[in-house]
């Protein structure tokens, strides 16, 4: 795999303040989100399900893109998420499933009670410490936390510039290691490429659901938009209504749960 370039490696060093300041974007546009964002693919659902888990919770669910697929390989799967609109577009999309509007450090949900945690594009939105002992409650002896996120493959030029002017915040470099509690052995890592099929106006819907731009103001978000028609429209030369295989990559850890004693 070729070398990143140079990326910064501050994915899960954000302070307290500033994630709460930009995970607050995700309170409202739900609807937007669930529109654009993409599923995950099958190899990295199999990467989570590799211990044959019956019951799972999706912490930091969102709309449920996730939840939604853990689902269909017939888990019991329980949902939770801070964004009571994000839970309603899941329960549009799932009613079967339980929700719960809670955060990653504290769910509420009982302890022992599961197979599976998941979050799927959330880590990065939780504090570690709280969120691993959290995890750990909730966890059976020897059951599973499987981290996953989906990113633009920034290994190639093209889409590095491009993640770049669309301040795609989640992207960071797949051998980075999420910091886990010490209630967790040693994860193991997996990687997938693949690609998403885009035009340009979901170019711009897709800049639209990140956590940058949601909280920034008119003016930057003009700016930005500006910025992406130059690029795409003009540089790389596309038709708006082009549609172009866009490169992704998705990076995916699971840990086992150490055994309570």
């Amino acid at each position: 795999m070729a070398e990143i370039p140079s990326l910064p490696q501050r994915a899960f060093t954000v302070d307290a303040a500033r994630r709460t300041e930009l995970a607050s974007a995700f309170q409202s546009g739900a609807d937007s989100y669930d529109k654009i964002r993409p599923s995950y693919p099958p190899q990295a659902l199999d990467f989570a399900l590799q211990a044959r888990p019956r019951t799972a919770v999706d912490i930091g669910c969102g709309s449920g893109i996730f939840t939604e697929q853990l689902a269909s390989r017939g888990l019991e799967v329980s949902a939770v998420d801070p964004s009571a609109d994000m839970l309603r577009v899941l329960a549009e999309r799932l009613p079967q499933v339980a929700r719960t509007c809670a955060a990653g450090e504290d769910t509420g949900l009982p302890e022992n009670a599961f197979d599976l945690v998941s979050y799927a594009q959330a880590w990065h939105w939780v504090d570690h410490a709280k969120a691993s002992a959290e995890a750990a409650r909730l966890l059976r002896n020897d059951g599973w936390l499987t981290l996953l996120w989906n990113q633009l493959d920034v290994t190639i030029p093209w889409v590095h510039r491009l993640a770049r002017i669309m301040h795609a915040g989640d992207v960071h470099r797949p051998e980075l290691e999420p910091p886990l509690g010490t209630q967790f052995e040693k994860p193991e890592h997996g990687i997938w490429h693949w690609s998403m099929e885009l035009d340009f106006a979901e170019i711009i819907e897709l800049t639209k659901s990140r956590s940058y731009y949601r909280r920034s103001s008119e003016n930057t978000r003009t700016k930005v938009e500006g910025n992406l028609a130059w690029y795409w429209l003009d540089h790389l030369g596309h038709a708006a209504g082009d549609k172009v295989q866009v490169p992704y990559l998705t990076h995916a850890w699971r840990a086992r749960r150490r055994t309570r004693r």
